[in-house]
């Protein structure tokens, strides 16, 4: 799934719009701000599929029947 930076948007203004209204210590009020905001970063980053491009190096080993391998090479993703 492709990331969905307007619904981002909306959670970081969510986060602040319900600060807005609050009379309360500002050092309370950036604390509940930075955990609402951070919760939608993760939920965001998460949300991404990555999509790793084809041709990494492999070395297998084993019978032609029960081959076992691994990569031997780093492989380039990219997150949609």
């Amino acid at each position: 799934m492709a990331l969905n930076k307007v619904q981002l948007e909306k959670e970081i203004r969510a986060a602040l719009d319900n600060e807005s209204d609050k009379d309360v210590k500002p050092s309370e009020s950036r604390a509940r701000m930075a955990k609402a905001i951070a919760a939608a970063i993760d939920v965001f980053v998460k949300s991404g599929t990555v999509t790793v491009a084809v041709g990494i190096p492999v070395a297998t080993a084993g019978s032609a029947t029960a081959q076992t391998g691994a990569t031997t090479g780093p492989g380039t993703g990219v997150i949609n």
